[in-house]
């Protein structure tokens, strides 16, 4: 009953968690990294909102205001390499087979077939005038053709700029000019309670308009996301409002309608958006550089539990407490140990854990911050210079591959080994080489059995160093056959992918 669910939902983009539907995992083609575009991230309009009681009856002037920049994003997919057991008189899958048995006993051949294209439809935010479009990454993740449809009837074909599973942002283009785009507000100055509206194209009907508050801040662990700092609203979100706007009673941007919590399916008051600020970061990022640039300091780190608040004699259960600091990282350069508490970063409170992973993220790599740490009782303040997060520039980059691209491995994603990476995967220090972090399930990769977790060894019987290296062989090459040595499961074995068949 999953697998159905799925199927059907996965396109309407809502994201029902409840039905089990995980946000798309994004496989990003190996491509070459795009050059800088002259881009500059959408201004800020940082005055606070005006809070007064009795400010009105009416929102018609906020929804004139905010309509014409939330767009309809319709997305075209097509389904390749479907199997079935062939039998007279139609097919039967797994699930039928599952409640009522295989009349052929397994027997019957399998055949690969294709289906009619799939649909999906969400919704976008017009952010810049000339055409950037702010959406989720699981909206036009896999698509093959991606359109948008504006308020005033007008309809573009968008391109892909870029995708982050990691946040599920995506940013789509347009060409026009003098658009309507949207105004985005200082996410961080929101406030439990504040009144906001939700634009968006539920379930296909339409623009559609529901208003309520923001019921929290800075919600994490909601839907498994690397990086989630939600922003939580009982305004009513439905399949279709994925990627539409959140707006404040001033018609500003602060949020990305992403995902609901849900055991029907339907709304139940309780909804997700990513901050404006996380969404515009990871905007200028893909369109400036191809790939999501985030900090790195070299730590595992835990929360604070009542237990562990006891034993390092804390007055209160907050700060991230370290684990291990990583050999030659900027956290050992910098001085921090294992057992630190780490209660400040660059200026801001730690609260817990992913509130430090947040922050950390959004540093510039090569920045130096101060950090102050509780250590056997003892505050102490360090300085430590940010780094680049080691594979990061692969995992999230531009993904823009289509019938011009000349690259190999299409919908494989890779990263350098770290050390957060061997102890997860159990990956031995003398295997070196690029770790799969994701595998299109379409692609000739998913088909010749390469998933996360694998470690390419060599390419074409040459050996691979890193994610970099490994790029780099798979690009601009006419050969659509590839033999892969890869790490597995305590050993190595060959891989034979072929993509001359992939259409």
């Amino acid at each position: 009953m999953k697998d159905i669910f799925q199927r059907i939902n996965n396109r309407m983009t809502g994201l029902a968690l409840a039905c089990a539907i995980a946000l798309a995992g994004s496989a990003v083609a190996f491509t070459q990294k795009p050059k800088a575009e002259n881009f500059t991230s959408p201004p800020v309009d940082e005055r606070p909102l005006t809070r007064q009681l009795g400010s009105g009856n009416s929102f018609a002037p906020v929804v004139q205001k905010v309509a014409p920049g939330v767009v309809k994003v319709f997305t075209t997919t097509k389904v390749r390499n479907m199997s079935y057991r062939g039998a007279p008189g139609g097919d039967m899958d797994e699930f039928m087979r599952r409640f009522f048995g295989d009349p052929f006993g397994g027997r019957a051949p399998r055949r690969n077939f294709d289906v009619p294209r799939q649909q999906g439809i969400g919704s976008g935010v017009i952010v810049t005038k000339d055409g950037y479009i702010l959406t989720n990454n699981h909206v036009v993740d896999g698509a093959d053709e991606v359109k948008v449809g504006l308020q005033d009837g007008r309809e573009f074909t968008a391109k892909v700029v870029g995708r982050d599973p990691k946040t599920d942002v995506a940013v789509l283009k347009i060409a026009g000019d003098d658009l309507p785009a949207v105004t985005m507000a200082d996410s961080d100055k929101v406030e439990v309670g504040d009144v906001v509206l939700a634009v968006g194209n539920p379930f296909g009907i339409g623009q559609t308009v529901t208003t309520g508050i923001v019921s929290a801040t800075g919600r994490g662990g909601a839907i498994g996301l690397d990086y989630e700092d939600f922003i939580q609203t009982d305004a009513a979100i439905n399949p279709g409002n994925s990627g539409g706007a959140l707006v404040d009673a001033e018609g500003r941007l602060i949020g990305i309608n992403t995902a609901i919590l849900s055991r029907s399916g339907g709304n139940q008051g309780i909804g997700f958006a990513i901050p404006s600020n996380m969404a515009r970061d990871v905007m200028s990022s893909l369109v400036k550089d191809g790939h999501v640039t985030r900090g790195y300091v070299g730590v595992m780190i835990q929360d604070i539990t009542p237990a562990l608040a006891e034993e390092f004699q804390l007055e209160q259960n907050q700060g991230a407490l370290v684990s291990e600091v990583s050999p030659s990282s900027p956290a050992e350069k910098a001085g921090l140990k294992s057992g630190d508490i780490i209660v400040d970063f660059n200026g801001k409170k730690v609260n817990d854990s992913r509130h430090l992973k947040l922050e950390v993220a959004r540093v510039a790599p090569g920045k130096s911050v101060p950090v102050t740490v509780l250590r056997d009782g003892n505050t102490k303040k360090l300085q430590i210079t940010v780094k680049e997060l080691p594979g990061s520039e692969h995992v999230a980059k531009n993904d823009n591959s289509g019938p011009g691209d000349t690259g190999t491995l299409n919908g494989v994603g890779v990263a350098d080994l770290d050390q957060q990476a061997r102890q997860q995967f159990r990956i031995p220090a003398h295997v070196r080489g690029a770790m799969v972090t994701e595998v299109d399930p379409n692609s000739a990769s998913a088909e010749a059995g390469l998933r996360p977790g694998d470690v390419i060894q060599e390419i074409n019987r040459k050996p691979v160093k890193n994610a970099e290296e490994a790029v780099q062989m798979t690009e601009n090459t006419d050969a659509k056959r590839s033999l892969l040595r890869v790490w597995r499961d305590g050993g190595s074995r060959f891989v034979v992918v072929d993509e001359s068949k992939a259409g």
